[in-house]
């Protein structure tokens, strides 16, 4: 315009967007203990920094050492004698000869020798496998977290509950005689952290399983599910259940059909 002698200035630079923080504010030692009370923080951090190692390498070594003094507090002639319950169990047993009834038994402690040795093993796996459905879940959600994020997420929802449970069994295999010991009850534990304890898990092996699916432990691993994937991959609250709820209620459907295979309470 004539007469106006305002100079062109430059416009103002958008504000840029602080990229995200990248650097862990705790030690993979801290998170071992922040995980207990202060899970979303720890997730958070987990956020910036995947890391599992070890919590899982505590959680493993737990583990095994509770399988091995069950078994040996137990013993092998108990052990060999539930193998031959659940083999009679099974309608094809009886069409057997002696010799094979024998056999199926030793595949049978076998198999349970080689679970109790390759709990480790067995352990990697889960975790693996875990990681990759919590990642995949999350980014079907729209989250944007990695593989990483996903087997941190995996690992540390179940620690807390995991030392829990297991320091609790080791309390009672303690206390507990071997007669008021049922192997086939204790596969999941010593701990009846639910309404399941009420039940005959014998005569009822699958509705004592279904009521077991609302059990303390498994809440709280839930809990701490459905708020890791929320901070780790960035997504809302109710997606994070969604996935819970839908890892847990596969879960249960696979014991259940192994309850009705087995007429073990899974």
């Amino acid at each position: 315009m004539d007469g106006d002698n305002t100079e062109w200035k430059e416009p103002p630079i958008p504000e840029q967007i602080k990229p995200e923080d990248k650097q862990p504010q705790m030690s993979e030692l801290a998170t071992l203990g922040n995980i207990f009370i202060e899970p979303g923080r720890t997730f958070e951090d987990l956020r910036r920094k995947p890391r599992f190692i070890i919590a899982l390498l505590i959680m493993m070594i737990l583990t095994s050492a509770f399988a091995f003094t069950f078994y040996y507090k137990i013993g092998a002639e108990n052990f060999k004698r539930f193998a031959a319950e659940q083999l009679d169990k099974n309608p094809q047993a009886q069409n057997m000869t002696a010799e094979q009834k024998e056999n199926a038994m030793k595949i049978q402690t076998t198999i349970m020798t080689a679970v109790r040795y390759g709990l480790p093993v067995i352990f990697l796996i889960v975790t693996a496998i875990g990681g990759l459905i919590y990642w995949l879940g999350g980014k079907a959600f729209g989250g944007n977290g990695n593989y990483l994020h996903g087997v941190s997420t995996w690992v540390y929802s179940s620690f807390p509950p995991t030392i829990i449970s297991i320091i609790a069994n080791f309390i009672i295999l303690a206390f507990k005689s071997v007669d008021e010991i049922d192997i086939a009850s204790s596969q999941r534990g010593l701990v009846q952290a639910n309404l399941g304890m009420f039940l005959d898990g014998k005569s009822m092996p699958v509705l004592a399983t279904l009521i077991s699916f609302f059990d303390v432990f498994a809440i709280w691993g839930w809990v701490l599910a459905s708020i890791g994937l929320q901070k780790t991959n960035k997504i809302s609250s109710g997606s994070a259940w969604a996935i819970t709820i839908i890892l847990a209620l596969i879960g249960i459907t696979l014991r259940v059909i192994g309850a009705v295979f087995s007429g073990n309470p899974g």
